[in-house]
């Protein structure tokens, strides 16, 4: 029988996945839980050595000498310092160590809590990875604590082997027992270029036989030509869909721009699970669409394939299963060359995505940020640069078509306001593009130091939405009262005329939608003899209010299936799930 505390049952759950055997225990009442858990598991083969810095060595010895990692356990306060010598030697010899030091309450440290010290990180630069895991009481800790034990357990033989640190809290002694089978974990699996080429060809043909695999695109600066081609020659062969936004910066076969039509905003759960992906291969930076909201919510109905060139575990969707670690043009070039000829895309999957993305309608908007924004990006001339000051310019951007081969960017790195402008105009210094940039006022007024740079070119055109303040704050329904336009939305009246004339940029502005016309064509002029600054005035509540009122009127409106879906549902109830099958079955024919 195991104990009965959750974090415990994930180690060892996970301890099995990746064959690790041996475990050296030292006395102590922390540590109990695991204790008696592996001594009363036939899989395990347990040591008892009772000065901790005896059983650190031995393990040390018994580990070289089986060449397989090994497991040390103990109590909690100074018999962890213990561990300290014999770490230190398995650093430098490059010995795979596990050390697991039991915890006390977290909230007591300091308290004159007896056996207690400071026990997180505190192996320092003689671990390899060292993690310090959550008590585990909701499914989210559950995902937390299984990908934190996960990163140590890959950590041990990545890039060169050594010792980890898994330090195990606990608020209370648990002498309890009664839990016969070990819950279900997921063994996250790491491929490099070194791997033996049979597990890579064990995954290309997991990819021939999937029938809905979904490539989503995050952020990327560069996007070579071979990597665009590889990509299309991998959706022409896999059963495939490629998900983009515009800082993807990928122009592909298969390409859809997901932004709207996959956003959890704008699809219903039950709607998208019609549209699970069974793989999900990722690569690049962070992506700001609610997909990724939506692949959480089914977290475990899937595979998630992470292309990750150093080898970190980024659990994005709470469902990875594979690291590969190498650059994404290894990858796709791997699988493409390494598949049967006669393979192709059955295009399937991804004509189910391009049926749902058809059915949104953008409709003709009253004058606000969206009407602003879609102008602009409709208007951009091709192969010209655009930045994206976060969130809203981001979002409504990525709600339009824009002109081919545009780079675009954005510090979605950190999601802060307070480099937009700053960013945008090294960008556009190294350019001799037109450069383009959407910002809000508040970035902008933060940043407003950079419009007196020197480096500034004639290329640069900025767009500042100055609807008076955060007008994310709306579109989250953060607003409560005016008190929160005050401390929250930050509402203002200021204006960038002055600042902008005084460091020599041609100002343009605009409050409606025929001022707006006018002056757009100025803004757009191919050749200047000073940058431009535009300056548009909305007021951030209907900008938001706007957004949503574009959601709302372009989601889809199943109702015919909604209706059946609610009644197949209350059937089951009333007659049974047996019966209420057997009439759905009598309809189908």
């Amino acid at each position: 029988m195991y104990t009965e505390l959750k974090v415990y049952q994930i180690i060892i759950a996970l301890f099995k996945k990746y064959n690790v055997r041996h475990c050296v225990l030292s006395a102590g009442s922390r540590n109990v839980p695991f204790v008696h858990s592996v001594e009363e598991d036939s899989f395990f083969q347990c040591y008892s050595v009772v000065d901790e810095r005896s059983a650190g060595y031995f393990a040390l010895g018994l580990a070289q000498q089986l060449q397989e990692p090994v497991v040390i356990s103990c109590t909690s306060s100074t018999a962890t310092c213990n561990y300290w010598p014999p770490i230190a030697e398995a650093y430098y010899q490059n010995v795979p160590l596990i050390v697991l030091t039991s915890d006390r309450n977290p909230a007591m440290l300091g308290q004159w809590e007896d056996q207690m010290i400071d026990q997180v990180g505190m192996f320092d630069r003689h671990v390899k990875k060292s993690v310090n895991l959550p008590e585990v009481e909701t499914h989210e800790d559950f995902i937390f604590c299984q990908r934190l034990v996960n990163e140590a357990l890959l950590e041990m033989n990545h890039r060169g082997t050594g010792p980890v640190h898994i330090n195990i809290p606990m608020r209370y002694y648990n002498r309890s027992f009664n839990c016969s089978e070990l819950p279900e974990v997921l063994k996250i699996e790491r491929l490099s270029v070194f791997d033996d080429n049979c597990l890579w060809q064990k995954k290309v043909e997991r990819l021939q036989n999937s029938r809905r695999i979904l490539v989503t695109c995050g952020q990327s600066s560069f996007i070579s030509d071979e990597f665009k081609e590889q990509l299309s020659m991998f959706f022409r062969h896999f059963n495939s869909s490629i998900s983009i936004e515009y800082m993807s910066n990928m122009e592909c076969d298969g390409a859809l721009n997901t932004s709207i039509c996959l956003d959890n905003r704008y699809i219903a759960d039950h709607q998208f699970e019609k549209m699970l992906p069974d793989i999900v291969i990722s690569y690049g930076g962070n992506i700001v669409q609610g997909l990724k909201e939506l692949l959480r919510h089914f977290a475990g109905k899937f595979e998630h394939w992470l292309i990750q060139e150093d080898g970190c575990v980024v659990d994005l969707y709470k469902s990875l299963t594979t690291i590969f670690e190498c650059p994404p043009l290894y990858f796709f070039k791997y699988c493409n060359t390494h598949i049967l000829d006669n393979i192709k895309n059955d295009m399937q999957y991804h004509n189910l995505l391009v049926q749902h993305s058809e059915r949104i309608t953008i409709p003709d908007f009253e004058y606000s940020n969206i009407f602003a924004i879609r102008k602009i990006v409709e208007s951009i001339p091709a192969s010209s640069l655009l930045h994206l000051s976060i969130n809203s310019s981001i979002r409504i951007t990525n709600f339009f078509k824009i002109p081919p081969h545009v780079k675009v960017y954005a510090n979605i790195g950190t999601h802060g306001i307070d480099g937009c402008l700053s960013s945008f105009l090294g960008q556009a210094s190294a350019s001799d593009n037109l450069s383009f940039l959407i910002i809000g006022d508040l970035s902008l007024f933060y940043d407003m130091n950079a419009l007196r740079l020197r480096h500034i070119g004639n290329n640069v055109r900025i767009l500042m939405i100055n609807n008076h303040g955060g007008e994310e704050f709306y579109y989250n329904k953060m607003w409560q009262n005016d008190n929160s336009d005050l401390h929250t939305t930050a509402r203002h009246n200021t204006k960038a005329k002055g600042w902008v004339c005084e460091n020599n940029f041609t100002y343009l502005s605009a409050t409606d939608k025929v001022s707006f016309d006018e002056a757009l064509k100025l803004f757009m002029v191919a050749e200047s003899d000073r940058p431009i600054f535009f300056e548009v005035f909305t007021e951030m509540k209907t900008d938001a209010e706007a957004i949503f009122d574009f959601y709302n009127s372009s989601r889809p409106k199943d109702i015919k299936s909604e209706l059946l879906r609610q009644g197949k549902e209350f059937t089951k109830k009333v007659i049974g799930q047996q019966k209420a099958q057997q009439i759905i079955n009598l309809l189908k024919k």
